[in-house]
């Protein structure tokens, strides 16, 4: 390799990190010839002589038609491993790798292939090797890209090369992608005098100038010199190279040329057949002679059974060169060889219709028919878009489009999806038409611009679809409406607009997506009677769709126990069916937790869910989860991510037109900026989201920062200025009686009360929050506590700091401890030290781990729920091990308890154990002394840490020095962080 050397230190560096048992992925690209092939080959053969085992494969544009088409060859070596697998993986492998009727889920295909791959890799280091990943049928694609994301624990290196990039399509995210560029002036010389030395001065400088340091035209452009125009002329080179290349084939046999066209349109067809196919269209015998005639001319190479071009360019180069007749000939003669093989040979009197063929356009759209009844999605797509180049009629052209693209956007085929949509003409559409395209480009164009004229297009499309008969799809716009209503904060009359067309509809009141349309619509008008209607049902626990339309709805009420729930159930079912873009939407419940103080949890499923989001390209479930993220992070204290978080926020593109985002993201650096103690910034920050002519205003989620103003307000002294902006809130609490509302109205009104009616309120307050607010409970009573201080009375004071000490602590909510402990020691009352729970020693995927293998699930079910190979998880297990201070599995299982209050908080965690018990009395009794006894052993162990112990060749950190009080800095401003005089 001339000229690659810093490319080939890239793939080094992935291959040693591999070697160490940290995978990873690499896409190179580049444009045609430039190399990618050459260094894949390189970069494989310097693998296999340092010990890997180098699996490869290439995507064919002719197998485009055929799901996992790539991924079988790519298999093919380790598929001797299959039969080892356990029952759920080896069937799912099975059926996607052979002839069967169904499609198995492609993410359960993704789970078997990274086990498979896992397994042959604990014996032997894995490279594996995709060239022309641009042609890969979609399914195979898909299974690489969710395998290489998550090779990090294991021995495997991935490297793919594709000719076109596609940043959202093909990127792996492992590295940055590697773009190959053309060779500089000086190695471009070297490898043009090293492949034809002795050129003559003027051809040497013709050739340099033409192949522009592409290093196929260095070494092809010399062998058909001769036929090169000595004056400048305007042939792209990648026509020059195939020109050099159908060249080479003028000195073979017609039969030979015949034969190497049919591979050219077959290339992974079994040689028996392609000889047949050439033998037909020649109309004489091929044979051996005829292929050993290609190999010798160097423009084959046979690897085992199976030939191969020598560069994929020369494939190309020889079906372009071939005659139209040849080409549709050559096509028809394989199609009439391969008529046992229906899904290859479809494909082939496709590529030989010229113009409209309506009974072809027809066997095309029946053979979708049957790929998707039997859930071969991938393959319905690029028949149904051949079908609509071949009809006549352009309303019907629309209509096979349209339906193409539904199916390309169920299998979330993003690029696919564009290209389609950019196709259909939506002039030709009828109203159901129209709304069924206006459903799909919705989903795949979340447009932040111009909201409201958007939504008004979708209800009025969606009510010509229900005019039309076509209910299921207006329902199904409408929703999106809906959905836009809430995300992008429609105005009033957008809300109301919504609101009357579903009411015109006459449905069902107690229908989940009639109530989730009401309240992302007109949650102040109709939330009491939808939350009403919510407490009435009893979704099936096994209906995902149900239950997330039912928490999504009671989360943009602020219904937030009822949110948590029933998303909570959704993500089980999206879990358990693989699902994993649904699953990163249930996911968003992650974000209703953090206001309850379930931070630990929270930090998991956001966590857990921005990755799914990431993989699935669901970028509206991004950008709340990111957010979410960002808030628990300032939760917890964590003020360097918690910023760095947000900073990645408002660098997405679509962030400025959510307000859904943009109020959680004011939220945290108001929170941010309260914390670090500039109080009158905090204000100012929070305040805004309160101004509806500030973008980061959210007419209804507004609502969850009303505590965190009113902190701001008491440090700030803009009492009288915060009593103005929630002067609406009473009014608004009882129209809309949801958990946020009833929080925001009681805390406020507790916390910005008068000294003289203040005890009242902090009682009414605490007795109005509802169960499982712990934060916000925990929160009041530290502001309580502190006012009482403020009034001499520490005896009385110490009951409420002590109570809001011990919930921080146990949230794992810093901000808020410190200043709890310093106020009770203030008060009189003692203050232990605090002690790191379980969950800040972990992160929040190796605390997914610890909590299901203290459940008793083994490393493949976790593996299996958690979307990671078992090896992976036996990693995390080993690095967990010693930071819990424990050495085995059962000390892990026996540290149940433990694990369930860090992650859950005191009443779950109890109500969860109390459910495996069949004496549930006993079970608690026997919880809580558990409990204890854990808790103190981790304590124990902690401290001897402390003291004796070094991790990761740094000290063990010793506890803070105790920071002095805002009462002895003189001149400070008491504030609601710390204590005052």
């Amino acid at each position: 390799m001339i000229g690659r050397d810093e490319e080939l230190r890239t793939l080094r560096r992935v291959l040693a990190d591999a070697t160490a048992g940290h995978g990873g992925a690499l896409l190179v690209h580049g444009t045609a010839g430039v190399g990618k092939s050459a260094l894949l080959r390189t970069i494989g053969a310097e693998a296999e002589g340092s010990g890997f085992r180098v699996l490869s494969a290439s995507g064919v544009e002719s197998e485009l038609w055929l799901p996992f088409a790539a991924l079988q060859l790519l298999l093919q070596p380790a598929a001797d491993g299959i039969e080892n697998l356990p029952d759920p993986h080896r069937l799912t492998l099975s059926d996607a790798l052979s002839a069967t009727e169904t499609e198995p889920q492609l993410f359960r295909v993704g789970m078997a292939v990274l086990e498979l791959l896992a397994d042959a890799a604990d014996r032997q280091p894995l490279l594996l090797l995709v060239d022309d990943v641009q042609w890969a049928d979609s399914s195979s694609r898909d299974v690489l890209r969710f395998v290489a994301r998550r090779p990090r624990d294991l021995p495997i290196a991935i490297i793919v090369a594709s000719r076109i990039h596609y940043p959202e399509s093909n990127s792996l995210s492992a590295y940055p992608d590697l773009l190959l560029e053309p060779l500089g002036r000086t190695a471009a010389a070297e490898l043009l005098d090293l492949g034809a030395p002795g050129l003559p001065a003027p051809v040497r400088a013709l050739v340099l100038e033409r192949a522009a340091g592409n290093p196929l035209a260095l070494v092809e452009l010399p062998k058909a010199v001769k036929g090169l125009p000595m004056e400048p002329d305007d042939l792209p080179l990648p026509q020059r190279l195939e020109e050099a290349f159908a060249a080479r084939t003028d000195t073979v046999s017609r039969q030979c040329r015949t034969f190497l066209l049919a591979l050219a349109a077959e290339p992974n067809a079994p040689l028996d057949r392609l000889l047949r196919a050439s033998s037909r269209l020649s109309g004489s015998t091929a044979s051996v002679d005829t292929l050993q005639e290609a190999v010798d001319a160097g423009l084959v190479t046979l690897i085992g059974r199976t030939l191969e071009f020598r560069h994929p360019l020369m494939r190309s180069a020889i079906h372009t060169r071939a005659t139209v007749a040849d080409r549709l000939g050559v096509h028809r003669a394989l199609a009439e060889v391969m008529d046992d093989m229906p899904e290859r040979q479809l494909v082939h009197p496709a590529a030989a219709t010229l113009g409209p063929d309506e009974e072809l356009a027809a066997r095309l759209e029946r053979f979708a028919d049957v790929s998707q009844a039997r859930g071969k999605v991938a393959a319905a797509v690029p028949a149904l878009r051949r079908a609509a180049d071949l009809v006549h009629d352009t309303q019907r052209r629309t209509g096979i489009l349209i339906r193409a693209v539904e199916l390309a956007s169920e299998i979330n085929d993003r690029v696919h999806t564009q290209l389609l949509l950019d196709r259909a003409d939506p002039r030709e559409l009828g109203p159901l038409e129209r709304a069924r395209l206006m459903v799909v480009s919705d989903k795949a164009a979340f447009d932040p611009g111009e909201p409201h004229r958007r939504i008004r297009e979708m209800v009025t499309t969606a009510a010509g679809a229900f005019d039309a008969g076509g209910a299921d799809t207006a329902e199904s716009l409408l929703w999106w409406a809906a959905a836009r209503c809430f995300f992008q904060d429609g105005d009033a009359t957008v809300r109301a607009e919504t609101a009357a067309e579903l009411a015109r509809w006459n449905p069902d009141p107690d229908d989940p997506h009639v109530l989730t349309v009401r309240a992302y619509t007109e949650p102040y008008r109709q939330g009491a009677e939808v939350l009403a209607r919510l407490d009435a049902i009893e979704p099936d626990a096994r209906d995902g769709r149900i239950l997330h339309f039912l928490g999504s709805g009671a989360m943009v009420l602020g219904d937030t126990g009822r949110a948590v729930r029933h998303l909570s159930a959704a993500a089980g079912v999206r879990r358990s069916q693989g699902r994993l873009g649904l699953l990163a939407r249930s996911l968003a419940g992650s974000w209703p937790r953090a206001y309850l103080g379930q931070l630990d949890r929270a930090r998991e499923e956001s966590g857990e869910g921005l990755a799914l989001a990431e993989e699935t390209g669901e970028r509206i479930v991004w950008l709340g989860l990111k957010a979410t993220g960002g808030l628990v992070a300032a939760l917890r204290g964590e003020t360097e991510a918690a910023a760095r978080t947000i900073r990645e926020l408002r660098a997405h593109p679509l962030f400025p037109g959510m307000p859904f985002a943009t109020v959680m993201a004011q939220q945290v650096d108001g929170l941010l900026a309260l914390f670090d103690g500039r109080t009158t910034e905090a204000y100012d920050l929070l305040a805004r989201a309160f101004d509806p002519a500030d973008p980061h205003y959210h007419s209804v989620s507004r609502w969850l920062l009303a505590p965190d103003l009113a902190d701001a307000a008491v440090a700030a002294d803009a009492v009288p200025e915060a009593r103005e902006l929630f002067a609406e809130l009473p009014a608004l609490a009882r129209r809309l009686p949801s958990e946020m509302m009833v929080v925001a109205h009681a805390y406020t009104d507790a916390v910005l009360a008068p000294d003289d009616t203040a005890e009242e309120r902090y009682a009414a307050a605490l007795a109005a929050l509802p169960v499982g607010w712990t934060l916000s409970r925990a929160r009041l009573r530290l502001h309580h506590g502190r006012r009482l201080r403020r009034r001499r009375r520490n005896v009385d004071a110490r009951n409420p700091l002590r109570a809001a000490r011990d919930a921080f602590d146990q949230i794992g909510a810093q901000p808020w401890a410190e200043p709890a402990r310093e106020q009770l020691r203030a008060a009189g009352g003692s203050s232990r030290r605090r002690h790191a729970n379980t969950a800040e020693q972990l992160s929040a995927q190796e605390m997914q781990i610890a909590v299901l293998a203290s459940q008793g699930l083994s490393n493949r079910e976790i593996g299996r729920r958690l979307f990671i190979s078992h090896r992976t998880v036996g990693a995390h297990l080993y690095r967990i091990y010693p930071r819990l201070g424990i050495t085995s599995r059962g000390k892990l299982a026996a540290g149940r308890g433990d694990l369930a209050l860090s992650v859950n908080g005191p009443d779950e965690a109890s109500a969860l154990h109390a459910s495996s018990c069949e004496n549930p009395f006993k079970s608690i009794s026997w919880w809580s002394g558990w409990a204890f006894s854990c808790t103190a052993s981790l304590r124990r162990t902690a401290s001897r840490r402390a003291r004796n112990t070094t991790w990761n060749g740094s000290a063990a950190p010793t506890p803070a020095a105790r920071r002095p009080s805002s009462a002895a800095r003189p001149g400070a401003r008491p504030t609601t962080l710390g204590p005052t005089a």
